[in-house]
């Protein structure tokens, strides 16, 4: 990573970007919160996900992701003008990175200076008191006051506010230990302003002002501090400021007394302070290295603090196996102790096996003994011993930790009825019935706080050396405390490995739970323990979603795999999620930590035949291949049928809870299908696979999820060669083609169509022969041959096979975008509205949107700039209100070219470089390299030279790669107009190169480079060169 100078970034206040050239304008608010996210993480990648739920934590709108794009973008074109030597904000397929140091991020120089002051303590107290107030002086105010935050911000606010806080306490102390303590009172008063309730801020005013001679003024800093925790928390100050309280009072006392009757303190009695019979702690030894948890652990020492003495707290902790839930309750008693200091009781109650549960008559045999009363006087009956048991606590303040409890009528008996206590219960299980708070349920940590775990217990500076290697084990792990242990406690007794020796060791590796041990302690005994007590249909449903390829599900899902009844299914559910061995993501839906769905795995090969094993994966995909045929029956206006028949249903009664699902149903699944398409080829289901991989095709085309397409077809190609089905294999070929054209790679597409016609040509298919051909059409315009496209498909549309009645051939948008292209646009128009008429006809929303935008783009060519541009955003809206984002950075592309032609620039521009973006993350290299083209043509006159030559290298180079002829020709003519003046021989030579491709091509773009190459005089510019419209559809 590169420091650069020039760049400063406050956060510290508001949020201000300085450079050596001025100020970065920060644009609206969404928009500067972006720019605080990327700040907040300089040199890291946030990712798109990430942006989108900081700006919309609750209900993201359809348009999300292309508005983060929009910010982004702004952001990326306002830092080139400001520091045009070098790209600041990198963008990569998955987000956005900030190439900046994090010392010039003042957050972040902050923290350094305190850490460096830190290490200073004891070794130079001046000059660590020196770098803290150079450190706090960076705050200009509240971090990032005035902005909207979501939950990522807003946890980074809270983390940096508290490390000013302490770091303010810190300045206080060394100040007083330098004798400074004029210095140390303005610090902290300030401090207590602001944060009444810090008692150490206190406790520091009071040894300030008693240190400094004022007595008086330190004994009314006790009373005020008293005064502000009675009122708002209804708590007495704790330990320490009541004995420094104490000792000042002595000490005034002793000062004003005649000296004559001064008597040593040991000489007189009654000045022991203790309470007779305080028992002795029985909380087992605290993780030293405790790490994260930060909001659980607040929200119970704040809820048990402002409950103050008048009643007692229970606290429910929860959460799957290993998410350390007895650590954070240890942590926390740990913290209370001194509130409660009569005693701190802790006991195991078993709850995760009947056979050895603990029950409340022998737990408060236990919980008496640990309070000091002789085992002679407990009582034999439980009703005897809950009598004493509330007699003990009565007049006490005690912490008790119920640790691994089983359910309700366990704990119930134990819990304190005298107000004063607090009681922390842990448990595997959900509790309900106590009459308590909402639970604390534990989640698994995220990376910042599993790296520190890891970090804590393999070694710091190992893992400091390989951060992303640290990321990686953490992510193997699945961010669960207790494997983040073990992987470390692992790590560290071998110190000769890397962290990326033990990344690779858990990547992919299907004994991962054997690694995650040491000694007796194993992340697959704590899932165990959760497992063995479930009743035999719990355990049949979690052994067999092991067979669903993904960790989240629905109950339909779950009733296929299981072949339960849904009632049951449903009921076996809750199971699993009581035990949190499963957690509900939403109602309905369900998600299954990775390493408990491999242990499921693991149980499943263990305890189930192999029939079992398949006769679920078959039940699964049966449910599946109905549900996704209803969809792609939907969008395929009934296409479809003609390529899978599919025999009746085998659980008709899921198929009628479910519902009749449509497209948001296949984007919610996505993952899942796509998945599941590789499962049933690896189980031999092959033809449940290749027949899930045509029925997901055309729904990953609109949604623009070409990747996808690509990986699904391969495997349902290699399934329909496997069982010799040969108008499988034509279908498969046909579609892997469609997915090759958008990614640009031509060739394999030309490889795979010509297969398909072959294919159909040997069958003697003449319905998908036309097809067919229409899709060579379809790769001959791309590909430049634009004559023998519109040959192509003009025949298709004579031939009367290949198309239905009522259906919209798709010959239409390929024959009108290569007229286009080749100049005849009344041609293109005719056949582009007659692809609109069609779409209407059948109330296809796909057409419909697609005819729109083909339509905006023969506009743009025709300089008919107003009309184009209605077209393109009716295009557009359309794609935002349906979700279907296939061609659309093509559309945006054409709406900066519109804009431009209205004199519109600063519009233009955002939209080319939107139009860039989306493509990058698309993959669509073609799309690419026509935004980089028009995006220098619309800059010209406005930017460098220098910034519009590297935009058309760009371009060509990108163009060249996968051989797209027009964007290469475009590049070339706008490289020779910039080259004009400097160097007249390589403009010429550009000029040339161009004029060469566009003669082949036959577009009319060759007219105005032969009047350039006949002499300067003609002037023309390149700007006119605009890009055709892609979006060649496939069938």
């Amino acid at each position: 990573m590169r420091a650069e100078g020039s760049v400063q970034i406050q956060v510290l206040g508001g949020l201000v970007v300085r450079l050596d050239s001025g100020v970065l304008p920060l644009g609206t608010p969404k928009q500067q919160t972006v720019l605080a996210m990327l700040a907040c993480n300089p040199g890291r990648l946030v990712s798109v996900g990430q942006l989108v739920d900081e700006l919309w934590p609750d209900r993201p709108p359809h348009s999300a992701v292309p508005n983060v794009r929009t910010y982004a973008a702004n952001l990326r074109r306002s830092l080139e003008l400001l520091v045009p030597e070098r790209e600041v904000l990198v963008r990569t397929r998955d987000g956005y990175r900030l190439d900046l140091d994090s010392s010039l991020v003042d957050v972040f120089a902050f923290q350094s200076e305190v850490a460096e002051a830190r290490r200073l303590v004891d070794v130079d107290d001046s000059a660590a008191a020196d770098l803290l107030n150079r450190a706090l002086a960076r705050w200009q105010g509240p971090m990032l006051t005035g902005l909207p935050l979501g939950p990522g911000l807003l946890a980074q606010v809270a983390s940096a506010t508290e490390d000013r806080l302490l770091a303010a306490e810190l300045l206080a102390e060394l100040r007083i230990r330098l004798g400074r303590y004029d210095e140390a009172l303005p610090v902290l008063r300030e401090l207590l302003m602001g944060q009444p309730l810090r008692e150490r801020a206190h406790l520091l005013l009071m040894r300030a002002l008693h240190l400094r001679n004022d007595h008086a003024g330190a004994i009314a800093a006790y009373v005020e501090a008293r005064r502000v925790l009675r009122e708002q928390l209804d708590i007495e100050p704790g330990t320490e400021l009541r004995q420094l309280h104490q000792h000042i009072a002595a000490h005034e006392r002793e000062r004003r007394r005649p000296a004559k009757s001064r008597v040593p303190p040991s000489a007189r009695s009654g000045d022991a302070v203790g309470r007779e019979g305080t028992a002795p702690p029985f909380l087992p030894r605290e993780v030293p290295d405790f790490v994260g948890r930060a909001p659980a652990v607040e929200n119970l020492v704040t809820a048990t603090l402002c409950a103050g003495t008048s009643v007692s707290v229970v606290h429910l902790v929860d959460g799957m196996p290993g998410s350390g839930k007895t650590a954070l309750a240890l942590h926390v008693a740990g913290r209370l102790a001194a509130r409660l200091p009569d005693a701190q009781l802790f006991i195991d109650l078993a709850g995760h096996d009947p056979a050895t549960k603990v029950d409340p008559t022998t737990a408060l045999a236990t919980l008496l003994r640990q309070l000091g009363v002789p085992g002679g006087r407990i009582p034999p009956e439980l009703a005897d011993r809950l009598v004493l048991w509330r007699r003990e606590l009565t007049g006490r303040r005690v912490i008790v930790v119920l640790d691994n409890a089983a359910d309700a009528e366990q704990v119930r008996p134990l819990l304190p009825t005298v107000p004063g206590s607090a009681v922390i219960v842990t448990s595997r299980r959900r509790i309900t019935g106590l009459d308590v708070g909402p639970p604390v349920s534990l989640p698994a940590m995220d990376v910042a706080e599993g790296v520190a775990l890891l970090a804590s217990t393999a070694g710091a500076a190992r893992v400091a050396a390989e951060p992303e290697a640290a990321v990686a084990v953490v992510e193997q792990c699945g961010h669960l405390p207790l494997a983040i242990r073990l992987a470390g406690s692992r790590l560290a007794h071998r110190p000769t490995w890397r962290v990326a020796d033990l990344a690779a060791l858990l990547a992919g590796n299907a004994r991962r739970l054997d690694h995650l041990a040491s000694g007796d302690r194993s992340v697959a005994g704590a899932f165990a323990a959760s497992y063995e007590p479930l009743d035999a249909d719990a355990k049949r449903l979690f052994r067999l979603l092991g067979v669903h390829p993904s960790t989240v599900f629905g109950a339909a899902i779950a009733s296929a795999v299981s072949g339960l009844s849904l009632a049951d299914t449903t009921e076996a559910l809750d199971v699993l999620v009581d035990c949190h061995l499963i957690e509900e993501v939403e109602a309905g839906r369900y998600r299954m930590h990775d390493l408990i769905r491999q242990y499921a795995h693991e149980l499943s090969m263990r305890h189930d035949s192999p029939d079992t094993r398949n006769a679920a994966l078959a039940e699964l995909l049966d449910l599946v291949l109905h549900l996704a045929f209803g969809v792609a029956d939907d969008l395929e206006s009934g296409f479809v049928r003609g390529q899978v028949s599919l025999g009746r249903p085998r659980r008709p009664d899921l198929l009628a809870d479910v519902g009749t699902p449509a497209e948001e149903w296949m984007e919610t699944e996505r993952a899942n299908l796509v998945s599941l398409v590789v499962r049933a080829r690896e189980w031999r289901h092959h033809e449940q696979a290749w027949r899930l991989t045509r029925l997901l095709w055309r729904f990953l085309y609109v949604r623009g999820y070409f990747d996808d397409i690509i990986s699904t077809h391969l495997h349902g190609l290699a399934a329909a060669e496997l069982v010799e089905d040969d108008a499988a294999i034509a279908a498969m070929h046909n579609y892997l083609a469609s997915a090759y054209v958008r990614t640009g790679d031509y060739g394999d597409a030309l490889q795979h169509v010509g297969a398909a016609v072959r294919i159909a040509e040997r069958r003697g298919d003449l319905k998908n022969i036309g097809r067919y051909r229409n899709n060579l059409a379809a790769i001959h315009w791309i590909r430049g041959d634009l004559e023998e496209a519109v040959r192509c498909g003009l025949d298709g549309l004579r031939s009367q096979n290949g198309y239905d009645p009522g259906e919209v051939p798709s010959f239409l948008p390929s024959v009108g975008l290569a007229l286009g292209l080749l100049g005849r646009y009344d041609d293109a128009l005719r056949l582009h509205r007659l692809h609109l008429f069609l779409g209407r006809q059948v109330n296809n929303q796909f057409h419909i949107l697609n005819a729109l935008g083909h339509i905006g783009g023969v506009k743009c060519r025709m300089g008919r700039y107003g009309a184009a541009l209605r077209a393109l955003q009716a295009a557009l809206v359309m794609r935002e209100r349906t979700g279907h984002r296939y061609a659309e950075p093509e559309v945006r592309n054409d709406i900066g070219v519109a804009l431009r032609g209205l004199g519109r620039v600063d519009e233009a521009v955002r939209q080319h470089e939107l139009a860039r973006e989306l493509a990058v993350e698309s993959g669509e290299p073609h799309v690419e390299a026509a935004a980089l083209n028009d995006l220098a043509f619309t800059l010209a006159g406005s930017a460098d030279a220098g910034r519009l030559t590297a935009l058309h290298r760009a371009a060509l180079q990108l163009a060249t790669r996968i051989a797209h002829p027009y964007e290469q020709g475009r590049a070339l003519t706008g490289l020779a107009e910039h080259l004009s003046e400097a160097d007249p021989a390589e403009a010429r030579r550009h000029w040339e190169r161009a004029l060469a491709i566009f003669r082949r091509m036959g577009v009319p773009e060759r007219f105005e480079v032969e009047r350039r190459l006949a002499g300067p005089s003609a002037g023309v510019t390149p700007n006119g060169l605009a890009a055709a419209s892609s979006g060649a559809e496939h069938r």
